[in-house]
């Protein structure tokens, strides 16, 4: 038998996660007939079918599917190996492909991501910024930075802020025009700005109260599919937003917006690195969770300044109700 080309197993796990030979061209930056080709040599070398070909679909044969996890455990030792060598060389290489929320993403990964790759020269950063959650196992990318609560999780999560939160958050000009509500039941009566969340209009604000979960459901006219969008909206004084605290703490400090209700807990929000497997966590992947997790500490603090509460949720000593 012939030498296996590792470009034909990259192309072949590459086709099985997209699903199509045009996707995967269009990934690699080739033809769809040089991928067709590609899959047809290793099928000739395996001596096996490993698509099921019709005018409408491409689905892995049951051979394809038995043969897909040693391409993949191929592909990631050797990648592994060439990440062993880089890092003893101190010198971090290669591609690094990041998604990251929309809102995060340009208000404060970018400053950070920007000065991560000056001090890496020889690394490239591939970013992708939207509201879209990544599928960490189709999409081409290494690692994704992903809001939320892990449970059940297929990949591997690294905890990157536990402690964030959302907020109530307003502008001066907004507060002064509207009033400040003073409990939940009063946001109905106040303008909500809204944006679209894992494909669904995020209008049913959750909030712990004591051991329990109250949800509040909130109206507005002005809605969104990039939660960017809504905290612009909140700065040019036009409602109340509901948003992590990671994405809004540059404007509270700089008094763009404030907290509205700083003795309202907000819902949890964590934040983590997510990589499809351990395997995955290279050199570049560990120094930059390193620094953004120490980049991050600092905002979790001011948090804690603005509100009422320390970082497990608890109120702090001096707010204590007589």
């Amino acid at each position: 038998m012939k030498m296996i080309r590792i470009d034909d197993l990259q192309l072949f796990v590459r086709t099985a996660a997209l699903g199509s030979f045009s996707n995967a061209a269009r990934e690699a930056d080739l033809l769809p007939g040089q991928v067709s080709a590609a899959i047809q040599r290793l099928e000739r070398e395996l001596e096996i079918r490993l698509f099921a070909r019709s005018t409408r679909s491409l689905k892995l044969t049951a051979e394809g599917e038995q043969y897909l996890p040693y391409a993949q455990k191929v592909l990631s030792t050797l990648s592994e190996g060439k990440d062993c060598l880089q890092g003893e060389r101190r010198e971090l290489r290669g591609t690094l492909k990041i998604s990251a929320p929309s809102d995060l993403g340009r208000n404060v990964l970018l400053p950070w991501l920007t000065a991560f790759r000056e001090a890496h020269p020889k690394l490239v950063l591939k970013l992708s910024l939207s509201d879209h959650v990544t599928d960490v196992f189709r999409d081409p990318v290494d690692l994704a930075l992903r809001y939320g609560l892990v449970e059940h999780a297929r990949y591997v999560a690294l905890p990157l802020a536990e402690s964030n939160r959302r907020v109530l958050v307003a502008s001066p000009d907004y507060l002064e025009r509207h009033g400040r509500p003073s409990s939940l039941d009063e946001l109905a009566m106040h303008k909500s700005l809204l944006f679209v969340l894992d494909g669904r209009v995020y209008d049913r604000w959750v909030f712990p109260v004591g051991a329990a979960r109250r949800q509040v459901t909130v109206k507005g006219e002005l809605l969104c599919d990039d939660a960017d969008v809504a905290r612009r909206w909140a700065v040019e004084g036009l409602g109340i937003a509901y948003k992590s605290w990671l994405d809004v703490c540059r404007d509270v400090t700089s008094g763009r917006l404030e907290i509205v209700m700083p003795e309202q807990l907000g819902e949890p929000v964590p934040l983590h690195l997510v990589c499809p497997h351990r395997r995955q966590f290279s050199p570049a992947v560990r120094y930059l969770h390193a620094e953004l997790r120490e980049r991050i500490a600092p905002l979790l603090a001011e948090l804690r300044h603005y509100t009422k509460f320390d970082e497990h949720g608890a109120l702090e000593p001096s707010h204590e109700p007589n």
